[in-house]
């Protein structure tokens, strides 16, 4: 799925980058890695960011960086939280410095756009603050910045037709929408269980001491039964195409 004719700006020369990139939008896909129920691996929430970068890299003549892996810890009531092993995991202080120092260095270069895509929940908060931090700063200058949760674009009236009793986004997590998109993406990386969780989490309300048990199913918040291939399929052209949609009004906008 890493598209026709993607460019990575990593594999460009010192002596070429300058050039290459000028007039150009950049893509950085922020992921992380985080536990994923029994049948999905640690890494889906850098997956599916990586392969939409790639994609719309493809598609808009842009150059795509290398995905950022780590990401802020798991919460309870969207990633299922620490008590499951496998999240790996960087302070929201420490995320935030981070991000402004790389994007300050990155803004040394003379692209036009710079395109950011999240894949996980609990990152978002913390992109978006590190964004602003810079932009008042005026590091961007004129350039137009976009950053976006890849869930954000998906239609409210898709999810009505498509995903029937749909418990918010915070609570996919391990859900119908990742599983199809990575059977979609990478279907060796799925393993066979597809558990449901029948009460899936409240958004917004945290509660200690945790009763993982009925917090989620094994680590899953919500339901996979009704996962597919096809509907990963379809999922990723629709947020393929509002990407598309969202950078073109940019680019008009400048």
């Amino acid at each position: 799925m890493e598209s026709l004719a993607a460019k990575a700006l990593a594999e460009l020369t010192s002596a070429e980058i300058e050039r290459a990139v000028a007039g150009k939008t950049l893509i950085w896909p922020i992921g992380g890695i985080e536990q994923h129920g029994p049948h999905l691996p640690l890494n889906v929430d850098s997956l599916i960011p990586k392969a939409l970068s790639h994609r719309l890299a493809a598609i808009i003549d842009g150059f795509y960086l290398p995905v950022q892996p780590l990401s802020v810890r798991s919460l309870p009531q969207s990633g299922g939280g620490l008590i499951f092993p496998g999240t790996i995991y960087i302070d929201g202080g420490t995320f935030t410095r981070y991000l402004q120092r790389t994007l300050a260095s990155l803004c040394r270069l003379p692209f036009k756009q710079l395109v950011i895509i999240n894949g996980h929940y609990e990152n978002e908060a913390f992109i978006f603050e590190a964004i602003d931090e810079l932009s008042g700063n005026g590091a961007f200058g004129e350039r137009a910045v976009t950053a976006f949760s890849w869930w954000s674009l998906v239609p409210d009236a898709w999810i009505a037709a498509n995903l029937p009793d749909f418990p918010g986004w915070h609570a996919e997590h391990a859900g119908i929408t990742e599983t199809s998109l990575m059977l979609h993406l990478h279907p060796d990386l799925v393993r066979s269980e597809r558990p449901d969780h029948p009460s899936p989490p409240m958004a917004g309300i945290y509660r200690l001491p945790l009763d993982g048990d009925s917090a989620s199913t094994r680590g899953v918040l919500s339901r996979t039964s009704g996962s597919s291939a096809t509907l990963g399929k379809q999922l990723f052209d629709l947020v393929t195409e509002q990407m598309i949609a969202l950078v073109e009004r940019r680019q008009n906008d400048k």
